[in-house]
């Protein structure tokens, strides 16, 4: 490439979008407040991380239509809110996609808030690290509770290990979906830019 990609891949500025996103924004705090009352610990950081996350880039740029694209934020909110959340493979797969996307939304913080500048194929990369690393660290923190604090946790290896490749499959094809998105939406602020010369890694 060159020159510097542009940031706006990642983050939008329009009022369409950050209506829709403030939207889920609220969903997700009240999500988090339900939790909170309910002990569901693990359900109220990822519904107040993903809020805090969102509104990032608005904090930074001081104006309240510069925010994170709305369809990452709903895939990021909808099993949250549907407190879907480690109940068989299929629940652990779309809590995997939610953590992808939770990753996404981190990576759009980054680039909007700090000097840190991605392409789209690190970025899928790093979502990709993230939400395995993400099923990693619960299975040893749930490890640790279960021993310390008598809470529940899985009862065998292959429990595990179906965690793991639910979380690991997710991942994956979170990341696929997210390249090609990426991928068009690069190409689109590059050519509304005037992005001679740069192409779409």
């Amino acid at each position: 490439m060159s020159q510097q990609l542009p940031e706006e891949w990642f983050v939008r500025d329009s009022r369409i979008n950050a209506a829709i996103a403030w939207l889920l924004v609220v969903a997700l705090v009240g999500v988090a407040i339900t939790a909170f009352l309910e002990f569901s610990l693990v359900r109220m950081a990822l519904a107040a991380v993903s809020a805090f996350v969102a509104i990032a880039p608005a904090l930074a740029g001081r104006t309240w239509t510069r925010t994170v694209p709305w369809p990452l934020l709903l895939v990021c909110t909808l099993p949250i809110a549907a407190g879907v959340l480690g109940v068989g493979f299929v629940a652990d797969f779309v809590t995997g996609l939610s953590i992808a996307a939770l990753g996404m939304l981190v990576v759009a913080a980054l680039q909007s808030t700090g000097t840190v500048r991605m392409t789209p194929n690190f970025a899928v990369v790093f979502v990709v690290l993230v939400t395995m690393a993400t099923a990693g660290f619960w299975a040893v923190g749930s490890t640790a509770s279960a021993q310390y604090l008598g809470t529940s946790f899985v009862e065998t290896n292959d429990d595990l290990m179906i965690i793991f490749t639910a979380a690991t499959l997710a991942a994956f094809v979170a990341g696929g979906l997210f390249y090609v998105y990426f991928r068009r939406q690069l190409r689109a602020t590059l050519d509304s830019v005037g992005g001679e010369g740069v192409s779409a890694p």
